[in-house]
């Protein structure tokens, strides 16, 4: 029975000694690779209180950096370096050279990003599910070479089987279908819609996030990017998934309020590369893919004349916090006007600041979030910011028609963004996004219509919409806040 307890005594000793040698080395991770001083003391004080807890939380949460990204772009470069010089020479005609205003707003997004903005390109603003879904619906039905498709979240329900019918049909009569999505997001995706997928001829993956023994434990990062292109002259970018709630059909929610945006012209070309940087991610393959940049007829599109646009990929896997720079730049840059629609709003101090600042200097500075929550710890952390953004003037709105979900901004009278990014720490640090930059006036005055008629179903609310709320509801707002740098 001694020999019995001294076994047990030693195993236990050994694995105790493992889990510290394990939590001294999670702190040295944490010291070398946090992005700040309070990010690095909050972890390793809470390692060494509760290492059992904290340490395989850390290796699952703390992450900044997707580690193998940035490696297979240039091994894809390097496979189909004659193809991609192809691509630039053909892209260089299309390019905008940046002066005056463009280059204010523009200046910084070309240098965070390889991509360059084009002219020529005609930009279709699509409010909510019916006018998104219809017009990428008849894109697809339109294609004639090629369909590439990329959804975080795609439903096994009415819409999402529409449209795995629609991609059926065109994949069995000769177009080739490219499908990406995030495993994550997707979860709910049964076997029975991907393997009818499949078996029509779609090549359809996962984004895999977690491919290889490097980064087994990136399950915290998500691709969220939604992407549709249309034999590389038409593409979709926006806030919609695939799934009945997104047309208005969800009993918890109701009405949806959401924004995409139809490019066709040069741009589209440059959206097409962002989808082929995922796609080689998942398979380690690019497509045989054709696509020639046109600028569209006069008069294609919704109107406004020919806009420069960029679609902008963000995500973390640089040194570079690209989603936090164009946040940062949108509304630095600002003059008179931000304006912002985003279903969250749980931001580093940083965008707060910036945010109070333009305010103070006279910018008429608007957030709009939702009134009802889809995501009760966002939801709750979001109170805890209306104290301090009502003090410097910045006004913020709550969405009560229904549940918003646009993630849309606008800059004075020229500059609009609508993509995938929130105006959170998961959108600007470790999810994969895109936002389709428009330098346009015309376009940038759409955009200003449509927010109005959005905050004409608004509440504005500030600090009493927190201090008015019970002691337990305050708690759990402060509470939800200290997870904010992963929400």
């Amino acid at each position: 029975m001694f020999e019995e307890v001294s076994e047990k005594a030693i195993v236990g000793t050994l694995i105790l000694l493992g889990w510290e040698i394990l939590a001294v080395g999670t702190i040295v991770n944490i010291v070398m690779k946090s992005r700040s001083a309070a990010s690095a003391w909050g972890w390793s004080m809470a390692v060494l209180a509760l290492p059992f807890i904290t340490v395989p939380l850390y290796w699952i949460f703390g992450r900044y950096q997707f580690k193998g990204y940035l490696e297979r772009l240039r091994e894809a470069r390097d496979k189909h370096e004659e193809a991609y010089r192809d691509h630039v020479a053909m892209m260089t005609p299309h390019y905008a050279l940046l002066e005056g205003d463009e280059a204010r707003y523009g200046g910084v997004l070309e240098k965070i990003t390889e991509r360059r903005f084009t002219r020529g390109n005609e930009v279709c603003l699509l409010i909510d599910g019916d006018q998104t879904f219809g017009s990428i619906f008849a894109a697809i039905e339109a294609a004639q070479s090629y369909v590439l498709v990329q959804f975080f979240i795609v439903h096994d329900d009415d819409l999402g089987n529409r449209f795995r019918e629609l991609l059926e049909r065109k994949a069995r009569g000769g177009v080739g279908v490219y499908f990406v999505y995030d495993e994550i997001g997707s979860h709910k995706i049964s076997k029975r819609y991907l393997r009818s997928l499949r078996e029509a001829g779609v090549e359809i993956h996962p984004f895999h996030s977690t491919q290889g023994p490097s980064n087994r434990f990136q399950i915290n990062f998500r691709n969220h990017r939604k992407i549709v292109v249309v034999d590389g002259r038409v593409g979709f970018v926006g806030g919609h998934n695939v799934g009945d709630e997104y047309l208005g059909k969800s009993k918890r929610f109701g009405f949806w309020r959401d924004t995409h945006v139809r490019l066709a012209g040069p741009c589209v070309q440059s959206l097409q590369m962002i989808f082929l940087s995922d796609y080689y991610w998942a398979t380690r393959r690019v497509p045989d893919l054709e696509g020639i940049p046109v600028a569209p007829a006069e008069g294609e599109g919704c109107g406004g004349g020919p806009s420069v646009v960029l679609p902008l990929p963000t995500g973390p896997v640089g040194p570079i916090e690209g989603g936090t720079i164009f946040f940062l730049n949108a509304i630095t840059r600002a003059r008179h006007r931000f304006w912002i629609a985003t279903p969250y709003f749980v931001t580093d101090e940083s965008i707060r600041s910036a945010l109070q600042m333009a305010a103070l200097r006279g910018v008429d500075v608007r957030v709009m979030i939702p009134g009802k929550p889809d995501k009760w710890v966002p939801w709750l952390a979001t109170f805890s910011f209306l104290a301090e953004m009502e003090a410097a003037g910045v006004r913020v709105f709550r969405y009560e028609k229904g549940f918003l979900h646009q993630k849309v901004l606008v800059v004075d009278d020229y500059f609009s963004g609508v993509g995938t990014a929130n105006l959170d720490n998961r959108s600007m640090r470790l999810n994969f996004e895109v936002i389709a930059v428009v330098l346009c006036e015309d376009f940038a005055k759409q955009v200003e219509a449509m927010l109005e008629v959005d905050f004409a179903h608004c509440r504005e609310v500030g600090a009493s919409d927190y201090s008015s709320r019970p002691w337990w509801f305050r708690l759990g707002v402060r509470v939800a806040r200290l997870f904010s740098p992963i929400l």
